[in-house]
């Protein structure tokens, strides 16, 4: 192949944004040459590495805009030390959950790993090629409100709702205004049984009455969230502290 046909190849690439084969085609004709492989053959090496590289790419972009606090998965938790299930996990990371529009609810203390394995789940639904946003309890309020204040509540709705996956972390740790409440309510209602969403809380569902003042509004979010919900219990022992206990039990060894 001379240098005029690579570099003709190169731009063709290029033009149909075919990045990968412009740069691997070239190395994998000369594999095919050594390993006697069929035009067929070379054809399919060079289309599967370009699907297999824009799979990459577009997980990536997922994984971007999840907005994830920090890229953790099922495969790093230690389930051996917590009372979670690890098979129940991986059944939920296939996401039929996903598919079918039901909610996942993490109950435990701080540190027993529940934004952990709520991170997992979104990394595992971002494999799937589902459109997935992570986000504090706190954090989707604000922008809620600021939506609100700027009459551009509806359009911060219609945002939220075409996500296949919302992951809502730490409700219930700090007491939330009425008005706020409602605002929060209504991305949850609008999912039911439409959409998955993922919860995590450090309160028993009787103590939600704490940091939701309305009681009815309080028993129709608890009502949304728990209908066909996966209910995993994390737990009081916290995991961080007794991970943070053998490391410093290591070192004086």
């Amino acid at each position: 192949m001379s240098d005029m046909q690579e570099q003709a190849i190169r731009q063709q690439c290029k033009t149909l944004r075919m990045s990968t084969m412009g740069g691997q085609f070239a190395r994998l004709a000369e594999a095919a040459i050594r390993e006697g492989q069929s035009h067929i053959g070379y054809l399919e090496a060079l289309l599967g590495a370009e699907m297999e590289e824009r799979e990459t790419r577009a997980i990536a972009r997922l994984l971007h805009e999840a907005r994830l606090p920090r890229m953790k998965t099922l495969e790093g938790f230690e389930f051996d030390r917590s009372g979670v299930s690890a098979a129940q996990l991986r059944d939920l990371a296939a996401g039929d959950y996903v598919a079918k529009a039901e909610p996942i609810l993490l109950v435990g203390e701080a540190g027993t790993g529940k934004t952990h394995l709520a991170t997992g789940l979104c990394v595992a639904a971002c494999r799937q090629r589902r459109r997935v946003r992570f986000t504090t309890a706190t954090a989707m309020i604000n922008e809620l409100a600021e939506a609100a204040h700027a009459n551009q509540l509806s359009r911060a709705l219609s945002r939220w709702e075409r996500l296949d996956l919302i992951c809502i972390d730490e409700l219930g740790y700090v007491p939330l205004a009425e008005t706020a409440c409602e605002l929060m309510f209504q991305v949850i209602a609008d999912r039911a049984e439409k959409a998955a969403v993922i919860v995590t809380t450090n309160l028993p569902f009787s103590e939600w009455s704490q940091v939701i003042p309305n009681p009815r509004l309080c028993k129709a979010l608890i009502d949304r969230l728990t209908d066909r919900a996966h209910i995993i219990t994390t737990g009081t022992d916290s995991y961080r502290f007794r991970r943070t206990t053998a490391a410093r039990k290591n070192e004086k060894a």
